[in-house]
């Protein structure tokens, strides 16, 4: 009886042993997974580690906009195998119903997106000039419409080019043509809130709208030139996506400093805006993709699309002294 027992608890142990270490392996296997997974931001010691990796694309979207420099920057020197596509002249934004910057249709995304040598299984590095906040919005518009349209895994070169170069690191010249895949958006309507949406939630609320750019714009004292009118959406709140960024470092805020500014905030679903959808694309990539908050839409058409209806409701703090002051070639 006693050598039944014993050989009976020797087979519990070895199972239990079994049972442990299959548990251990599934626990660093997913820890593994989850160490794998694609950060919103890496660095530049992520990205040199990782430029063989057979999927990655490493994108720089240099341009005109924020002093990027465009397509000589990238020709003259760039991080070795990246390819270029330039944010303000490639299509990532255009026109449609005579409005300005609005996002592409599916189609247009899918070619102009495949013909960068972007699949669906990519990971997709954009990387920026790394000079100011305009410049980083570009970043985070490109990142937004490249989730929008489906592709799952995307990140940000925090610091940019010059980050890279700072870091001493090796650069290429010339021009790296890409190798076009097939591509098929899968789009996801929940990153977007469109004019009707927002029309519904500036009458009967259901999320907070939050206006990206600098305060003279929110209060009607200057406007974009694509604009029909001065101020902000009614009920909207100020955050200017300057105020998640670091001039001196050229990199967003550290993230306790960005969820403190988020913190005044009401809880619940936000739709971020600004004249055309860039500069509150920094608002959305901190909320959404940093800090979390779920339930945060871009609406990319903006003031511009906005304003391109005169039936729609402004907020404006601009006086007659504002507008003499323009007339005279004195503001804005």
């Amino acid at each position: 009886m006693r050598k039944i027992l014993a050989t009976w608890s020797l087979r519990a142990l070895r199972r239990l042993g079994a049972a442990m270490l299959f548990s251990a392996t599934l626990a660093v296997t997913a820890a593994g997974v989850h160490a794998a997974e694609p950060q919103p931001l890496v660095g530049v010691d992520w990205l040199k580690a990782h430029l063989g990796d057979p999927n990655l694309v490493v994108l720089d979207i240099r341009s005109a906009v924020g002093g990027g420099g465009g397509v000589a920057a990238y020709t003259a020197a760039h991080i070795p195998g990246s390819v270029h596509s330039d944010y303000d002249k490639a299509g990532w934004r255009v026109t449609r119903n005579n409005v300005p910057f609005m996002v592409p249709s599916a189609a247009e995304l899918e070619k102009l997106i495949g013909e960068l040598g972007i699949d669906e299984d990519s990971h997709v590095v954009l990387v920026p000039a790394g000079v100011n906040v305009l410049d980083f919005g570009s970043a985070a518009r490109t990142y937004w419409t490249l989730k929008y349209t489906g592709v799952k895994n995307v990140s940000i070169l925090d610091g940019g080019v010059a980050a890279w170069t700072q870091a001493g690191l090796p650069t290429e010249s010339g021009v790296r043509p890409p190798s076009p895949k097939i591509f098929t958006a899968s789009i996801d309507k929940s990153l977007l809130a469109d004019a009707a949406e927002v029309e519904s939630i500036e009458k009967s609320g259901g999320a907070t709208l939050v206006d990206a750019r600098p305060a003279s714009f929110f209060h009607g004292k200057e406007k974009a030139p694509a604009s029909h009118a001065y101020g902000h959406i009614p009920g909207a709140l100020n955050i200017d996506s300057a105020a998640f960024y670091d001039p001196v470092t050229n990199r967003l805020k550290p993230k306790a400093e960005l969820a403190k500014l988020a913190a005044r905030l009401p809880s619940g679903p936000v739709v971020a805006y600004c004249n055309t959808g860039h500069w509150a694309s920094t608002d959305w990539f901190v909320l959404h993709e940093l800090l979390g908050q779920q339930h945060t839409r871009l609406y990319a058409g903006s003031m511009v699309e906005w304003t391109s209806n005169g039936s729609r409701p402004i907020d404006s703090s601009r006086t007659k002294w504002d507008d003499l002051k323009k007339t005279l070639g004195l503001g804005s």
